[in-house]
């Protein structure tokens, strides 16, 4: 049987200070007479921090706090008047706008050093991050959130709604009404690629600690609205005008042209910059021929810039091929093959996804002879962003 002076030890143990000395100064005031003594000789507490046990115990209970309001050490910044100033300035230097602060890594190590040497002032790094902390700052990244173009909304908001009643009225007459886009190039090789695979625990795949290589994959993909479905084109050169149409013509003659056997019209939506701008006129070149080659008359709309992300292919198809792919390194063009060919969804997605060996050169342009031969007529609304290519009738011979 433990005595009652190791009992109270070990009482002691799971108190914090405040209710230590309470429960020091409950027993002094049990012991009576020479109490304060025998609690001293028991547990060991000085006899003043027994003596301030029973004069708490006397007191309204603490609720929530162990110390009094303003009991503690005082914070740094109380001890040295104008220590978070020094640090926001430093941060945020204020005057010359070519003060070197401006272009230093400003870590707390740095701080500090910055600190001594500028302001005379010598704190440790944990003061300054407890100071940063206290005046509401953090590390953060950079946000990517001002568009340069952007665009006036009800402009914007024209666009959108125009764009949406066309493809409705052409998807209506039976009509295929794609989205057309190019995919982030990705490397082909042992490389990183970003996501997570179920993998066993401490044995992450392995891949090059480098991230270039020679060879890439550029996926061009074609969405059909209407139909749910997608054909990707893998280029291996350029992306460019003429891999954008190629990729197009590719996807018309593998598919299109069997769903969509009377057709007389096509209606594409695309971003406004990139391989299918709305200002390369190797672009507008390319789908004449296009046009010309299938009889389709074609009907183009863009998107604003800076609204590529209402583009549907964005998330009704490159979204699904990223999150199939995510965390697997693309060794070869055969595995980009095969991911994009078995992406599915539950609302039925089919992908089909071919290789393209073709050569696409860079800076090529249209002569102003040929421009002319393009049959462009413009919208009237937004008539930068929608335009109409008719293909060029063949007169029969005689």
């Amino acid at each position: 049987m433990p005595r009652p002076d190791e009992i109270d030890k070990q009482v002691m143990v799971h108190l914090d200070e405040r209710t230590k000395r309470i429960y020091a100064g409950g027993l002094a005031k049990k012991y009576g007479y020479g109490g304060v003594s025998k609690v001293h000789r028991e547990l060991g507490l000085d006899h003043k921090t027994i003596r301030r046990g029973m004069k708490e115990l006397e007191q309204e209970p603490l609720k929530g706090r162990i110390r009094k309001e303003g009991a503690g050490r005082k914070r740094e910044e109380e001890k040295q008047i104008g220590l978070g100033d020094a640090i926001e300035d430093i941060i945020e230097p204020k005057g010359d706008p070519m003060s070197i602060l401006r272009w230093t890594n400003k870590s707390l190590k740095k701080l500090k050093k910055i600190l001594k040497d500028m302001k005379d002032i010598d704190v440790c790094e944990h003061v300054i991050a407890d100071i940063l902390h206290h005046r509401g700052y953090s590390l953060q990244a950079n946000k990517k959130n001002i568009n340069n173009k952007e665009q006036d909304p009800k402009k914007r908001d024209k666009q959108f709604k125009y764009i949406r009643r066309l493809s409705e009225g052409f998807i209506a007459s039976g009509n295929p009404v794609v989205s057309m886009d190019t995919k982030k190039k990705e490397l082909i090789g042992n490389f990183k690629n970003n996501g997570q695979e179920y993998r066993p625990k401490g044995n992450p795949r392995e891949v090059n600690d480098h991230d270039f290589g020679k060879k890439k994959a550029i996926p061009y993909g074609i969405y059909d609205i209407a139909a749910d479905q997608g054909f990707v084109n893998i280029g291996q050169d350029h992306d460019t005008a003429q891999f954008a149409v190629a990729s197009l013509k590719r996807w018309w003659e593998q598919t299109g042209r069997l769903q969509y056997d009377s057709a007389k019209y096509l209606m594409m939506t695309a971003d406004s910059g990139g391989s299918n701008g709305y200002r390369l006129n190797q672009f507008k070149w390319e789908l004449q021929q296009f046009a010309n080659e299938t009889g389709l008359k074609i009907f183009v709309s863009q998107f604003p810039p800076g609204t590529s992300k209402w583009n549907k292919i964005e998330h009704h198809l490159f979204c699904y091929i990223s999150k199939n792919w995510a965390g697997k390194p693309l060794l070869s063009y055969e595995v980009v093959l095969g991911f994009i060919g078995n992406t599915t969804t539950e609302s039925g997605l089919k992908v089909r996804a071919c290789l393209d060996t073709g050569t696409y050169h860079l800076r090529q342009k249209p002569t102003k002879e040929q421009m002319k031969q393009v049959h462009l007529r413009r919208h009237m609304c937004h008539p930068e962003w929608n335009y109409t290519i008719e293909p060029v009738r063949q007169e029969a011979s005689a």
